[in-house]
């Protein structure tokens, strides 16, 4: 039961009724004994500064921020972490003397993959040079990722955030486009990740960016779309005896990260799987 003692948190974004983060907070929340509840808070643009106000004034512990939100938050906050700072964004605000604010999304995405194999070191193409790419390509260097290489369709952003990264990180990363370039870096890669919408629904039936006979076995192939949940690239790398990590594992992780930082106590990884495949209806993937 809700009561003036339970600690409120919540996701703050427009849109924000189809958010998948409550179900799995609160089975976590539930399963801990916590007294605590998460809760979605539509709020419109223009309207987060009085919105991450009033959760201040109102004793709320913190916040996840989605779409339209994750920049614009950050002139709201009084501390950024490192890795929030140099990605540029931030999907989650701690309360505390104060609002502090991260990005667990790359996070998430390296956790993902580590479920897999370490990324210290590794060769890792990253395809996408968007606000995710951004995210996952900071975090993946940060976590000790031996060269890093941004293929693009538009391989002017893909050169831009190379050199953000570049001059940011001291990092060996390079740009590519999606064509005939970034076959040869994918043939020596160790990890692949799609930050792109292509595959995503209601568009499954997409081509994917990279086919099987471009990738091998030794690959570790990630997709951050998470509906579907066996996307075109992935049937791809199974085809080529690749590894492949779905997108629900970042979408997971990101919330773990998050639930770290709020409460200090670790989520439980399976209670928040349960919960979200149940909402996407994909029990029987388990």
């Amino acid at each position: 039961m809700i009561t003036g003692r339970t600690n409120v948190f919540g996701i703050m974004g427009d849109p924000v009724e189809h958010s998948l983060s409550p179900p799995m907070h609160n089975a976590a929340f539930k399963k801990l004994g916590m007294d605590s509840v998460y809760v979605p808070f539509h709020v419109k643009k223009g309207e987060i500064g009085a919105a991450i106000q009033g959760a201040l004034a109102m004793g709320i512990k913190g916040l996840n921020l989605t779409i339209p939100h994750k920049t614009s938050v950050m002139e709201h906050l009084d501390e950024l972490d490192h890795a929030a700072e140099l990605i540029g964004a931030v999907n989650t605000v701690k309360f505390n003397n104060g609002a502090k604010g991260y990005n667990t999304d790359g996070r998430g995405a390296v956790r993902a993959i580590e479920e897999v194999t370490p990324v210290k070191n590794k060769k890792v193409v990253i395809l996408g040079a968007g606000g995710a790419a951004r995210a996952v390509s900071f975090q993946i260097l940060l976590e000790g990722a031996g060269e890093v290489v941004i293929a693009n369709r538009t391989v002017e952003k893909a050169k831009a955030l190379r050199n953000d990264l570049v001059s940011n990180l001291d990092a060996n990363v390079k740009s590519s486009d999606l064509d005939l370039e970034v076959i040869g870096e994918i043939q020596d890669a160790d990890i692949l990740i799609n930050t792109t919408p292509i595959g995503m629904y209601p568009n499954i039936d997409d081509e994917p960016l990279v086919s099987a006979d471009v990738m091998h076995e030794n690959l570790v192939v990630n997709d951050i779309v998470y509906n579907p949940f066996e996307t075109g690239l992935l049937k791809e790398a199974k085809k080529a005896g690749a590894r492949v990590v779905p997108g629900t594992k970042m979408l997971i992780y990101q919330g773990v990260e998050a639930f770290k930082i709020w409460t200090g106590v670790e989520a439980p990884v399976d209670v928040f799987e349960k919960a979200l495949m149940k909402e996407l209806g994909l029990g029987e993937e388990l």
